[in-house]
């Protein structure tokens, strides 16, 4: 009898959140702050030029600097977070993004600007890139993993994109101080909730991942960081699929944050759109991006991702095509179906190649990811310099624009003829 009424009681009982949820809200929120100054640069770049007279490509090197070691820094945080938790380098890599954007308001000279907006950022950034959330998804969750990596994606994209507004506004009304100063405080504002809330694995609260009906194996964690990145990076590069996934991924990110992401709002402004209608472009690319992004997720899970990856990078590279005839200096409806088409492809590229890193080399897939996505910010750091020298040599990003579109036919080539593995690599 009284079992019978425990069994009721257990029915009738609210089912409780699974904490795995919590920790993917909280890496979401975490990943949003970093991404303010993310968003920075495209709307500064002018009124830090119109101030102090420095060139396009002085400040594209900076960004430049900010990309490369955004994603070189990356592989070496996985390791990082591998051994000393996810909490503790998330935390001081928020810090160290405040830091270095409060530190850009003092700065006179461009050797100051290189070292704010390039070391200090690009090591910020990197330390919690999305490497962070192949962590948190590979250690939280055995079911929904596609669809929490592309909300996970979706956080750190659309929050640089976002802010844009918020920052064209403030530069504009306060100048651009006071918008390096905001960021700054809204990179701190996520360290208490990190501090409170994330937790590195779900043993550590004795429970099992979302999904799970059985504890995972455990990986002993031992060893140099560095060293076990420098393993992860020696193991993959001895396998095809890595070499085509790195070349995919630095052409994605040529195509977004290099380009699209440094030089759109330049380039609607070389054509007598308003800076801050431009920003709003970006910020719509944003909106649309997370559907397209948790849609891309969702997909992962049920879809063929060498199939996803191709068709992605192919739709980019149209909309690319299109692009120098689309900019003028007021809004028309062709330029915001390519907003809307670039926003629906801008990081849904992530969850399928998240998925293909753990599919091919098993336990060191967030490794492999990490240096998958060093690619992504060298093809990002890279076109962002370039497409600055472009714009000073010929007045106007013309080649820029179709150079990429033309890289985004070698990305969708090299994803389609990615071969299947039957068993993971594991280093």
């Amino acid at each position: 009898m009284t079992s019978d009424s425990d069994a009721a009681v257990q029915i009738t009982r609210p089912r409780r959140v699974h904490r795995a949820w919590i920790v993917a809200a909280v890496a979401f929120l975490a990943l949003l702050g970093a991404a303010g100054f993310r968003a920075a640069p495209s709307v500064l770049m002018v009124p830090i030029t119109d101030e102090f007279g420095w060139s396009r490509g002085v400040l594209s090197a900076a960004v430049g600097i900010n990309l490369l070691l955004f994603g070189l820094t990356a592989p070496f945080a996985a390791a990082l977070m591998d051994r000393f938790g996810i909490r503790t380098v998330t935390s001081v890599a928020l810090t160290v993004v405040a830091l270095g954007s409060a530190l850009t308001v003092f700065v006179t000279a461009p050797w100051q600007i290189l070292l704010t907006w390039g070391l200090l950022i690009g090591l910020g950034t990197g330390s919690m890139a999305l490497v962070f959330a192949a962590m948190v998804t590979d250690r939280w969750f055995v079911r929904r993993r596609g669809l929490v990596s592309g909300i996970l994606t979706a956080g750190s994209a659309t929050g640089q994109l976002i802010f844009l507004p918020v920052v064209a506004a403030l530069a504009d009304s306060s100048g651009w101080r006071t918008a390096s100063l905001v960021v700054a405080g809204g990179a701190l504002a996520v360290v208490p909730f990190v501090l409170l809330f994330l937790r590195n694995s779900p043993e550590d609260v004795g429970e099992l991942p979302y999904g799970a009906t059985e504890p995972p194996a455990p990986v002993l964690v031992t060893g140099n960081p560095a060293m076990r990145a420098i393993r992860a990076l020696r193991d993959a590069s001895s396998v095809r699929t890595f070499w085509a996934l790195m070349v995919g991924f630095a052409i994605c990110g040529a195509t977004t944050n290099g380009l699209v992401g440094v030089h759109f709002i330049p380039s609607a402004h070389d054509h007598g759109m308003p800076q801050t209608t431009a920003a709003g472009l970006l910020a719509v690319v944003g909106i649309f991006d997370i559907v397209g992004t948790i849609a891309s997720g969702w997909l992962t899970d049920r879809v063929d991702p060498r199939l996803l990856l191709g068709a992605y990078y192919a739709f980019r590279g149209v909309a690319l095509l299109f692009l120098p005839a689309l900019l003028s200096d007021a809004l028309h409806p062709s330029i915001v179906v390519f907003i809307v088409v670039y926003g629906l492809d801008w990081v849904a590229t992530v969850p399928p190649t998240i998925a293909l890193c753990r599919e091919v080399f098993g336990t060191q897939g967030p490794l492999v990811f990490g240096w998958v996505f060093a690619s992504h910010q060298v093809g990002a750091g890279i076109a962002s310099v370039v497409a600055g020298v472009v714009r000073d040599a010929t007045g106007e990003y013309t080649a820029a624009w179709f150079g990429a579109a033309g890289l985004c036919v070698v990305a969708a080539v090299l994803s389609v003829g990615i071969a299947r593995r039957s068993a993971p690599v594991t280093g």
